[in-house]
């Protein structure tokens, strides 16, 4: 057993770029190479997690070595260029046998089957992961939750017994799935959760993976009011819950390999992964605004009013997109911190508005190019402007792009051709506006509008 901490670290994409010795011993015994991609399933799996949550993981993990086992204590710290490894234990034991496989994939199957949202939650039933459109129905950016304690998010109630289902499973360090709760935030709404136990390396309990499944009002219908036509709200649930937990987990699957965190493999396979991912991630996006079609077309529907600070609003979104702007080197120059710009509006949408226009600036600017947000008052409404360093839009095109699945270039990759249609009907179901100001070379300026609060 090793008496301290062994220390490597990770590059961007994921290579052992720096290892000590013992460390790399065991990096060559899983078949690896030096300056390879990780190669120890479980390390490679907790470099991954931090880095994609931003936060410093410490966990217990299980490494093979001959005909035996490891256990290990990893301690994965996301810095700048990578990621830094401390991995201390060092005990050896005869090899255990893993778990049957048919049990995982029945746990999976059961995920699958209640999921429309997914989280997981550590043994103290703090947020490890969430899914963006929980956080964003709640008012609140996914990263805010990460750490936060399961309550931030859901209220619990008591089942007919006078019990919480998930504590007594906690407490048994087993799978719920009655465990009713309502959504905290601005939209609200009742759910159904359920979840599955995780078992570390050690085979430890380490927390909850799980789903919430949105459960209908149980407000009776007057029997006499039959509707008249068909529930578009209810095409749009039933596409929503059919579609996104399959594509979710190819996504995820796709991801897992083509960033080898299971193992290196060959570099054509490790692009068709990326393929398949970005594919996915595609139709997911579909996805999300077909249910958003169907819903805001629907002639009840309204927005709620509620106060909000738009430069607020931008400054949560440039923080969203900061990995994606990264990405294509592009720079997004969001309000000041000590900025302000009173509006009034529904948080969630308003945020969803400003994703949709900032996503679109980073994908038409240039590499090396800028972004900028600026929020200010125009008379009696609350005005954010984003302007890109991108090609343009010829004023033939303006009145176009607004329109369903129209796009600026059909010809390149992208978006569905959905959002700025979305985007400019929500802004004006809340009182406010969209509007493009652009010429061929010269950049496009997006200006969305909201009505001012006046404080």
């Amino acid at each position: 057993m090793s008496e301290r901490a062994i220390r490597g670290r990770l590059d961007g994409d994921f290579r052992l770029v720096e290892a000590e010795p013992r460390l790399a011993q065991l990096q060559r015994a899983a078949g690896g190479e030096e300056d390879g991609a990780l190669a120890i399933p479980q390390i490679a799996s907790l470099a991954r997690l931090s880095r994609r949550l931003g936060i410093t993981i410490s966990r217990a993990a299980v490494a093979a070595e001959g005909d035996n086992d490891l256990d290990l204590w990893v301690r994965a710290q996301p810095v700048e260029d990578g990621v830094e490894l401390e991995i201390s234990g060092w005990a050896e034991r005869p090899a255990t046998a893993p778990a049957p496989a048919a049990d995982a994939e029945r746990q999976a199957d059961f995920l699958r089957a209640s999921a429309d949202w997914i989280w997981e939650v550590d043994q103290a039933l703090r947020f490890t992961s969430v899914s963006p459109a929980a956080a964003s129905a709640a008012g609140k950016a996914a990263p805010e939750l990460i750490g936060a304690q399961f309550t931030t998010l859901f209220r619990l109630i008591e089942d007919q017994e006078g019990t919480l289902p998930i504590l007594s499973a906690l407490a048994e360090q087993r799978r719920f799935e009655d465990q009713e709760a309502e959504l905290r935030g601005s939209r609200g709404g009742r759910y159904r959760l359920a979840g599955v136990p995780l078992i570390d390396g050690l085979g430890r309990f380490s927390g909850f993976r799980g789903s919430a499944t949105a459960v209908g009002s149980s407000t009776p219908k007057a029997e006499t009011a039959p509707p008249t036509k068909p529930d578009t709200g209810a095409f749009g649930e039933r596409l929503d819950q059919a579609l996104r937990a399959p594509l979710s987990r190819i996504i995820a699957s796709a991801e897992t390999i083509g960033a080898r965190g299971e193992g290196p493999i060959r570099q054509d396979y490790a692009g068709y992964a990326d393929d398949i991912a970005s594919a996915g991630r595609h139709l997911l996006a579909l996805v999300d605004d077909l249910v958003d079609l169907q819903a805001i077309e629907r002639p009840d529907f309204h927005p709620e009013s509620e106060e909000l600070d738009l430069a607020d609003v931008a400054r949560r979104a440039a923080g969203l997109l900061t990995v994606r702007a990264a990405d294509r080197k592009v720079r997004v120059d969001a309000p000041d911190s000590a900025d302000s710009l009173p509006a009034r509006g529904e948080f969630r949408r308003t945020l969803q508005i400003v994703m949709n226009l900032l996503t679109n600036a980073i994908r038409y600017s240039p590499e090396g190019g800028m972004v900028w947000i600026r929020a200010d008052r125009e008379g009696d409404l609350a005005a954010l402007v984003i302007a890109d360093q991108g090609k343009g839009i010829s004023p033939d095109d303006q009145a176009r792009i607004f329109e369903k699945f129209e796009r600026v270039d059909p010809a390149e990759p992208g978006g569905t051709g959905l959002g700025l249609y979305i985007a400019r009907r929500l802004a004006r179901s809340m009182g406010g506006d969209i509007a493009v100001d652009s010429a061929p070379g010269q950049g496009a300026r997006f200006t969305f509008t909201l009505p001012a609060r006046h404080d």
